[in-house]
């Protein structure tokens, strides 16, 4: 993994474009429900069954019309100023570009005080932390996830928003639980960008040819597997080729669904061991997948299978099922139905779990912040007031396929987005109302922490480490970190 990172590989070239990538969506009516959710717990160091199947509609390429111009009401009133903000294009430009002619563009030729230079270059997170680290950088930072803004807090690579957050009304336009997720020492340094979940997508029409009803607890899915394998079916189209982090997904999601995410919970807040029987119990069911061949035919073929050979694979019926992020919806349409040659429609069930309850896992895979370097603070917060405004933001969703941010959107507002994506998050908002959420690792650990799992379970599948032994390492480097004050503010439950 590194310290580069996009959990959203398929769609690389487009949500890479700070250097991150992900965000939450608040849908009519439920907008003031998830309000209702708890808030977050600092660190202790550190002040539905099978969905509908409606054909989905491709994102426009550019946006036709202008998004409003920045709020007059809180207007800029400073000095007149240039801002730079980079655009990762390690996997291609056309993500980029399309979120510079959808917001910046606009933005730009709609007053004259202030300008955004875009900067396109590649492995620009790694540019980021190192110019940082130097005192330079551009003035508004991206990063790939709240751990990660989290570390830039706490070396004063980053201003406090907590005077715009005010100025600019922030805390009525994000989620309840949105905003602390950036808090380090009681101050706010960093806004979340783009909300992703996971869930278990699945090959509809190949499950009706064999009369497979999708599953609700994991015991379900086990037996599931062992029914699709024998047909001669791959049970997951999974593979990590081209992004190892892809680890993480399911690591993340045993330790949510299977141990449950009371537990992670208190893990996380070092109430309770990693390494105690329920973390051991989920990290043994996933080593039993992979030694069964379910993901993809087998570890070799998991290590040596790219983003479109899997899910080619998931299109065609030669693989059942996808454990993946809401990333993947937009590249799912190139993979099913007319553009991929065949007659195939997917659908999602939530990820099962050991109790059959419905679990969504919170994430948020980008962050986006002020250099504390920078020398017009005023004019980044403008641009961030206008570039997260329910408008800006659905126009960047629906014209350029990347996810909502955690602020209130009304669904009408979202036109062009896949009416399945819609209603995933939906379950999810609702789910965070009711406090049945889980924790994703990119989000929730710290970064080392992150690392271990990732790296480190490749060695619990090649038989150079028990479980136990990766849980209790997992256990020493989380505790480091903890007492250094690098986990980020967990969401109360």
């Amino acid at each position: 993994m590194g310290n580069t990172r996009d959990h959203r590989i398929t769609r690389r070239d487009l949500l890479r474009w700070v250097g991150a990538g992900a965000g939450a969506l608040a849908v009519g009516g439920l907008v003031q429900a998830c309000g209702g959710a708890a808030g977050t717990t600092p660190s202790p160091t550190a002040a539905p069954g099978a969905s509908p199947s409606p054909t989905p509609t491709a994102p426009s390429a550019a946006p036709t019309q202008a998004p409003p111009t920045p709020t007059q009401a809180t207007g800029y009133t400073g000095p007149a100023a240039t801002i730079t903000m980079w655009f990762d294009t390690t996997g291609g430009a056309q993500g980029a570009k399309c979120v510079v002619a959808s917001a910046i563009d606009p933005f730009n030729s709609s007053q004259a005080k202030v300008k955004v230079e875009p900067t396109f270059r590649a492995n620009s997170w790694d540019a980021t932390r190192t110019a940082l680290a130097g005192g330079g950088g551009p003035d508004l930072v991206g990063t790939p996830g709240p751990s990660f803004a989290v570390a830039l807090a706490a070396a004063n690579q980053l201003a406090p928003l907590d005077e715009y957050i005010t100025r600019y009304g922030w805390r009525a336009r994000y989620l309840s639980w949105a905003l602390p997720l950036g808090m380090v020492n009681s101050k706010i340094y960093s806004l979340p960008n783009e909300m992703e979940t996971l869930v278990l997508y699945y090959n509809k029409t190949l499950f009706a040819q064999h009369g497979w009803k999708p599953p609700r607890t994991m015991d379900e899915l086990m037996r599931l597997c062992q029914q699709i394998e024998s047909k001669g079916i791959i049970p997951f189209a999974h593979g990590n080729a081209d992004w190892r982090p892809a680890n993480e997904w399911f690591v993340g999601e045993f330790l949510n669904h299977v141990a449950g995410p009371d537990a992670v919970y208190q893990a996380l807040l070092g109430q309770k061991r990693w390494d105690d029987p329920e973390f051991v119990r989920a990290i043994d069911l996933l080593l039993q997948m992979q030694k069964n061949g379910w993901f993809m035919g087998g570890l070799a073929r998991y290590y040596t299978t790219n983003t479109n050979t899997r899910l080619a694979a998931f299109g065609d019926g030669k693989a059942a099922m996808d454990l993946e992020g809401t990333w993947v919806i937009a590249d799912l349409k190139n993979y099913f139905g007319k553009a991929a040659h065949n007659e195939n429609d997917w659908g999602w069930v939530p990820v099962p779990s050991s109790s059959g309850r419905e679990i969504y896992d919170l994430a948020i895979g980008s962050t986006l912040s002020i250099n504390a370097h920078s020398k017009s603070p005023d004019a980044v917060a403008y641009f961030l007031d206008y570039f997260f405004s329910p408008e800006v933001d659905a126009r960047v969703v629906t014209h350029c396929g990347v996810e909502p941010a955690p602020i209130k959107i009304k669904a009408s507002q979202l036109k062009g987005m896949d009416p399945r994506q819609i209603q995933i998050f939906e379950h999810l908002v609702q789910a965070s109302n009711q406090g049945s959420y889980g924790y994703t690792t990119w989000t929730f650990w710290p970064p080392a922490a992150e690392n271990w799992l990732i790296e480190k379970i490749e060695d619990v599948w090649a038989g150079k480490m028990t479980v136990k032994e990766y849980l209790e390492g997992h256990q020493k480097v989380f505790d480091q970190e903890r007492r250094e004050g690098k986990v980020p503010p967990i969401p109360k439950r």
